[in-house]
């Protein structure tokens, strides 16, 4: 059984692999990562779970790990008891079929991602410090992951868990009164936004990998903030853009003025931004509707550094004296027919 990772803060001399053959590399940092070595081949993981070929391979499928049944050995001990866990999850819940693949898709999809980040942060952190080129600082990377997997891992589940418990406090907020939903109607009322970067790609056309990769990482952790103190949240984001929401008009008309407002940085990038208040359905980690899609659409129609709402939305925010609400022209949206945006401002008479 090979050890666990030690604890010890890293060395922090400039990081160079040892001179190791490339497979004994990989084996080490694979058994460092998944807490023991590969012992099972397919066969082997399902004589030991006892469960069914077809729901092991969908269960890998899912995960976006799909398997084939190779003779050597690629699963865990891990691998064994999270199997174990997720069928018995699904017996208590009596989990459907479409429950089962959503919720497993649900976990594979999100830690691809969140590994992906996780690790070009590192990358990225090891460029700058110690200077060196992209390829040099991926190699640097296979030491110092395993490292922190450990911590990685607990953080991740203590941040599910807050995420989780906010999520179900807002549930319990919203649905305490009992209120229905009419037929036809989607499920949750919401404001719904979008900010994208003005321009973005005459701005970025002539910036490296490097540079590219730092202004979006600004816009991006900008948005993030913004919308996160004035109380909203980031379902996604596309690009140049972020696709917001928040559980009252108020709240996001605050998230929209405050994405729009110019920043003191070294750097100004100007958003637009575009919301409205409406119903929207939550699946797969997104909201869709139509209300999202007229989101969007106004957003387009907006100025740099200025804020577009519907009329029913403005209609909504006009009896409160902290903001300005101006209508404009109307315009030809291509699938939505005539609008009628409104500039939705601060008042600073109000």
């Amino acid at each position: 059984m090979t050890s666990k990772p030690s604890h010890e803060t890293p060395e922090v001399s400039s990081p160079r692999l040892r001179s190791t053959a490339p497979s004994d590399i990989a084996t080490r940092i694979d058994e460092e990562i998944l807490g023991g070595p590969r012992c099972y081949d397919l066969e082997g993981l399902l004589e030991e779970t006892g469960l069914s070929r077809e729901f092991v391979e969908n269960y890998w499928r899912w995960l976006g790990l799909p398997v084939t049944d190779r003779p050597e050995a690629s699963f865990t001990a891990a691998d064994v008891q999270s199997l174990r866990e997720i069928r018995e999850l699904i017996d208590v819940g009596e989990l459907d079929d479409q429950a089962q693949m959503t919720l497993i898709r649900s976990l594979g999809h999100t830690a691809d991602r969140l590994a992906l980040w996780q690790v070009e942060a590192f990358v990225e952190h090891l460029g700058r410090r110690f200077d060196l080129d992209d390829v040099s600082a991926r190699r640097a990377t296979l030491d110092r992951m395993p490292t922190f997997a450990d911590v990685l891992s607990r953080q991740l589940d203590h941040a599910w868990r807050r995420q989780l418990a906010a999520l179900m406090g807002r549930f319990a907020t919203e649905f305490a009164d009992g209120a229905e939903v009419t037929s036809g109607q989607l499920p949750l009322r919401r404001a719904v936004g979008f900010a994208d970067i003005v321009s973005f790609t005459k701005r970025t056309a002539g910036l490296g990998s490097q540079e590219l990769a730092e202004y979006v990482q600004v816009f991006e952790s900008r948005a993030r903030d913004v919308i996160t103190e004035a109380g909203g949240r980031v379902v996604k984001t596309i690009g140049d853009a972020v696709l917001f929401v928040a559980d009252d008009v108020t709240t996001g008309a605050e998230c929209a003025l405050g994405l729009a407002a110019p920043h003191a940085s070294e750097e100004e990038i100007p958003v637009r931004v575009g919301f409205v208040w409406g119903r929207v359905l939550s699946r797969f980690g997104d909201v869709f509707g139509p209300d999202v899609n007229l989101a969007s659409r106004i957003t387009e129609l907006a100025e740099p550094a200025s804020v577009l709402v519907d009329p029913t939305t403005a209609a909504l925010l006009a009896s409160s004296s902290r903001y300005a609400l101006t209508a404009q022209a109307p315009q030809a949206v291509q699938g939505l027919g005539e609008i009628q945006p409104v500039r939705l401002q601060r008042s600073y008479t109000g």
